[in-house]
């Protein structure tokens, strides 16, 4: 089964279901013209693509199994951030947060930055400066990251992070900002939901942490690189971001461990805050 196989396989399913092209989308996360030319074969479809398409259409779990894995099966994908910017970076905060949504255990390995999820709304505008976004379309963005926090509230799902100590220390914002990101990264790491762990400088690296990524559930990985997002669903490309994120998570601190290492650096931008 092909691209276009999948697009027809879900054109059918929907009319079958009596659904409203416009309605599906909407469910979907996704604009009805991409629906339409995915259905029509003019746009494959990801796997993310369809198991959002299959959700909106309250398909029977076995028919969605078969369909998503032939999805599986079709390819790796990436999009370059350039594209995202294009059409608008808080739509994609919104598909992030329609796969969030249907995931039980996301798993986020972060050397850059602190993860999206756990960013505050001043720490996600100095994650975009240099990004060249208008001011309106800057505000959608910060509006739709912050909206995909309210996930971290469902205590259903569970949330592991590996942030690099390097990554805490990084000084993107003025010290009193980021004592108050570091001030939400403890607060956070309370939850009994969430486990937050941080791989020390002081650790004997197992390797480098060339890249961050996320992991849903074991279906599915988006990896960042500076130019472009790389989604896969390949599982031999799955498991080797596992066994990264375990191999990290053996040398990271976590529990109170972490909380005293946040607290550490947070101390030291009061510090610096009240000598300035």
């Amino acid at each position: 089964m092909n691209g276009t196989d999948l697009g027809r396989a879900l054109r059918e399913l929907r009319v079958a279901s009596g659904r409203q092209a416009k309605v599906v989308a909407r469910s979907a996360a996704m604009s009805p013209s991409k629906l339409s030319k995915i259905e029509n074969g003019a746009l494959a479809p990801s796997v993310l693509d369809v198991e959002r398409v299959l959700t909106a259409l309250e398909i029977p779990k076995e028919v969605k199994e078969q369909l998503a894995e032939a999805a599986r099966q079709v390819a790796t994908e990436a999009t370059a951030w350039r594209i995202y910017r294009r059409t608008g970076l808080h739509k994609h905060q919104e598909e992030i947060h329609a796969i969030e949504a249907q995931t039980t255990l996301l798993r986020v390995f972060q050397p850059s930055c602190i993860p999206g999820l756990l960013q505050t709304p001043e720490y996600v505008r100095g994650v975009q400066k240099g990004s060249e976004l208008t001011d309106d379309a800057l505000e959608k963005m910060i509006g739709a990251r912050l909206r995909r926090q309210e996930v971290l509230y469902d205590r259903s799902r569970a949330f592991e992070f590996l942030i690099t100590e390097s990554v805490i220390r990084w000084k993107l914002l003025p010290a009193p900002m980021m004592a108050a990101q570091l001030d939400k990264l403890i607060a956070m790491s309370r939850m009994p939901n969430i486990r937050i762990g941080i791989v020390p400088l002081s650790a004997a690296m197992p390797g480098l942490p060339t890249s961050s990524f996320v992991l849903f559930d074991g279906r599915l990985v988006i990896v960042e690189i500076p130019h472009a997002e790389i989604t896969t669903s390949e599982m031999r490309d799955i498991e080797l971001y596992v066994d990264k994120f375990q191999m990290f998570d053996r040398v990271a601190l976590s529990g109170e461990g972490a909380r005293d290492l946040v607290a550490g650096v947070r101390d030291d931008f009061l510090r610096e805050q009240e000598t300035a």
